[in-house]
């Protein structure tokens, strides 16, 4: 099943991969480089790729080197990145993705916001080096609804820039997940304390998104019961429940297993349109397997996200159509060297 074709919103999607985002943090003054085209043109075939995480706004860049989309010249940027792709035959939707607390005044001179003044207990990238996350200024409730906006106005720029669509990166402890948590989020406005409080922020930025560029161009990223970047979700199942209830329609979401079985096929059934699963969930030694993929797609997926399996493996669709061995890959590689971007070749038979 993984190699038939799927319809995606208004896309036609000639296998059931998806390219998972993944930060590779080479972007220079915010904008992707000319290596970042090649990148994403040699792993075309996937029926989708989803880019790194981009910035929607300055505020939200959460580490050194990753690219942002919020003024012409990143625009410009990846309209390369996006010709390339679909000159390969692709399509590629912008994974938007806003840091909150996860950031640092070094990275791009302005202080990181979150739904509290609650300091991660994680450590936080920078150009000098790894350093402990610093305490985040709260956000007022205006500036909550700027923040939100930023995902339409991300969402706008996108599409100028010839995205096929957006994903927005509610996973992972950055701020959409920041204001789902128990933890993170302490605010007694109408933006924490009950469910419906914690869930409004993501709902408000979907619907920005949506507003934006239409719904078929829309996704979600969501990582339940995640711990990554030190988030505590509180009433976990009848939070994800009460969100996909309170999202409006869009293409997708995008799910990483950071929980049981169980909750997962129960979001898959709660949820009316595309189910993107991604098996590998949380950072782990290994990378995700077809046969991981055709079982989630045997239990009502509809789409399979890989992650570092994209990595060293530019062809993975044909590989995984001939039974091809997998390439791994150097950790010390992924981010910011010259190695291990645009240099894995395809499958030599």
């Amino acid at each position: 099943m993984l190699l038939t074709s799927y319809r995606l919103g208004n896309l036609t999607l000639p296998n059931r991969l998806v390219m998972a985002p993944m930060t590779r943090a080479r972007a220079v003054d915010g904008s992707p480089v000319a290596e970042t085209a090649t990148y994403y043109a040699q792993r075309a075939t996937a029926g989708l790729i989803v880019t790194e995480g981009v910035h929607p706004n300055a505020v939200g860049q959460a580490g050194p080197f990753m690219p942002g989309i919020h003024n012409a010249s990143q625009v410009e940027a990846w309209r390369v990145v996006t010709d390339a792709v679909h000159a390969n035959g692709g399509r590629i939707f912008a994974q938007l993705m806003h840091g909150g607390r996860i950031g640092h005044p070094d990275v791009a001179g302005h202080h990181p916001v979150a739904p509290s003044a609650i300091a991660a207990r994680t450590e936080v990238f920078t150009a000098a080096g790894v350093v402990p996350a610093p305490v985040p200024r709260a956000l007022s409730l205006n500036e909550v609804r700027d923040q939100a906006q930023a995902f339409g106005d991300a969402a706008r720029y996108a599409v100028e820039a010839g995205f096929d669509g957006v994903e927005l990166h509610g996973a992972n402890g950055y701020l959409i997940q920041q204001f789902l948590s128990s933890n993170a989020n302490q605010r007694t406005d109408g933006y924490g304390g009950s469910i419906s409080g914690r869930i409004r922020f993501a709902v408000e930025a979907v619907e920005a998104a949506v507003d934006a560029i239409g719904a078929e161009r829309v996704g979600i990223r969501l990582s339940p019961g995640g711990e990554v970047q030190d988030i505590v979700e509180g009433e976990m199942p009848e939070l994800y429940g009460e969100l996909l209830k309170a999202l409006p329609d869009m293409a997708y979401i995008h799910v990483l297993a950071t929980t049981d079985d169980e909750m997962l096929m129960g979001l898959r059934k709660a949820w009316p349109s595309a189910f993107i699963l991604n098996p590998g969930g949380q950072i782990g030694p290994h990378e995700s397997t077809r046969e991981q993929g055709e079982r989630w797609l045997a239990n009502g997926a509809d789409l399979i996200s890989y992650g570092r399996a994209y990595l060293g493996n530019p062809d993975l669709v044909e590989r995984f159509r001939l039974g091809l061995p997998l390439v791994g890959t150097d950790r010390d590689t992924w981010f910011q060297t010259p190695r291990g971007y645009v240099d894995y070749p395809t499958y030599q038979h």
